[in-house]
């Protein structure tokens, strides 16, 4: 049984709308829409105008990395688009619908990127902030071409609605609201950024004996990790085999995916997956304690050479490690469990693990050669300091993350609210 319709409001394709509003396909509301070039342009390195493509697009801004190619004056005139302050742009190959306002850049459109030129009479931040909407996103990914990489065609694109409101000025106030948003989730960005660079920078200098906390004195010593761990392989196991039922099991592909350098049994617990099989078919040493550390044997770039884990097993829950990893477990109590969070973390014990890596395409490093990376100790006291203070640069990080999370959970539920006219503005 359908519920009534709110008094004042109407069913469209797009859902439920004020009666004053339309639902606008896109070719309506622009004045022209296309795409880049369809070739290879002639790149010069000197080339003041940058060649765009859709990964190019983040955010509302075209961000130009060192990887992005340039072109001379020359390319531009010949491929250049009828681009202006009135430009939306569009990535529409591989990565679909990431955004841009086109602010006067001086660029040579490729081909995974569109242009949507807005009509005079339409508030062009109303229709940016549309177009990132779960209705436009859902037509998008609908009308879809390709069967390895997606493509977003431009006829596709041109009958893609939006609710519209009747007057510029009630799309203006809800823009202005949302950009208000978007510039309050920048600024959080910007503050997260900057405490990790202070975090970075106490990182390595504190971890390196270069800057010494006050009540410390003394020379440090250089251990190999073979002096202070033992080290063995987990247990094979594919992905097909894990599920929800049985003991917690440690993928490598988890460590590689995983931001944190941590994994706690009991807060992470729901999202661990698990193997169901009996622990007597698990050697003791692939059994994961409180302590351990998870190394990876395998990674596909030079990054991931040094991805690792530390254990946090309060417990003692059966906790398997898995497919290429390695694990290694205390031999001495020199180094503190806190102190492990950190200490495998500093450029010097990344290019270690870069000089022992073996192999091409994939590379690792062994149970033979872990052993022979060092590490400079102070004693425990001072690990634990060292500890405490880069613990509460997390905690503050964590608070400053989740607080950019509740503002990006009230943005969304201020679009569905504004952009479908359930709360009207004007």
């Amino acid at each position: 049984m359908n519920m009534a319709l709110r008094a004042g409001y109407k069913q469209t394709e797009v859902g439920v709308i004020p009666k004053d509003w339309d639902a606008k396909n896109m070719e309506q509301i622009t004045i022209h829409i296309g795409d880049g070039l369809h070739g290879t342009p002639i790149y010069s390195p000197n080339g003041d105008y940058s060649f765009i493509n859709g990964n190019n697009l983040d955010g509302g801004k075209i961000v130009v990395t060192t990887d992005t190619k340039s072109v001379d004056c020359s390319e531009f005139v010949k491929y250049r688009k009828p681009l202006s302050n009135r430009s939306i742009l569009l990535s529409i190959n591989g990565t679909i619908g990431n955004l841009a306002l086109y602010d006067d850049e001086q660029i040579v459109l490729g081909k995974s990127a569109a242009y949507l030129n807005i009509r005079q009479e339409v508030c062009k931040n109303f229709v940016y902030h549309s177009l990132q909407t779960n209705i436009v996103r859902r037509q998008f990914f609908d009308g879809l071409t390709g069967s390895t990489i997606g493509n977003l065609g431009l006829a596709t694109i041109r009958k893609t609605q939006i609710p519209l409101p009747p007057t510029n000025t009630e799309q203006r106030a809800i823009a202005t609201v949302l950009s208000d948003v978007d510039a309050l989730l920048a600024a959080q960005d910007r503050l997260i950024a900057k405490k990790r660079d202070i975090k970075q920078a106490a990182m390595q200098q504190l971890l390196t004996g270069k800057q010494r906390l006050p009540g410390f004195s003394g020379e440090w010593e250089v251990k190999t990790l073979g002096d202070l761990f033992t080290f063995s392989g987990g247990y094979s196991a594919s992905r097909d085999q894990l599920s929800v039922e049985g003991h917690c099991y440690l993928h490598y592909g988890d460590i590689h995916g995983s931001s944190k350098t941590s994994i706690d049994t009991e807060i992470d617990y729901q999202d661990i997956p698990k193997l169901d099989i009996p622990l007597k078919q698990i050697s003791a040493k692939s059994l994961l304690k409180d302590g351990d550390v998870v190394f990876v044997d395998a990674s596909e770039d030079d990054e991931g050479t040094s991805k690792h884990v530390v254990v946090v097993n309060k417990r003692n829950l059966p906790f398997i490690s898995g497919l290429h990893t390695i694990v290694a477990k205390s031999k001495t109590d020199e180094l503190s469990h806190e102190f492990r969070h950190y200490c495998f973390q500093t450029p010097a014990i990344r290019q270690q693990f870069l000089f022992y890596a073996v192999g091409t395409k994939v590379s690792g490093i062994s149970k033979t050669n872990i052993p022979k990376l060092t590490l400079p100790l102070p004693s425990v006291p001072e690990q634990a300091a060292i500890a405490s203070i880069l613990s509460d640069m997390d905690a503050d990080l964590t608070a400053l993350e989740q607080q950019r999370d509740k503002t990006h959970a009230l943005k969304q539920g201020m679009m569905q609210a504004l952009l479908t006219g359930r709360i009207r503005l004007v």
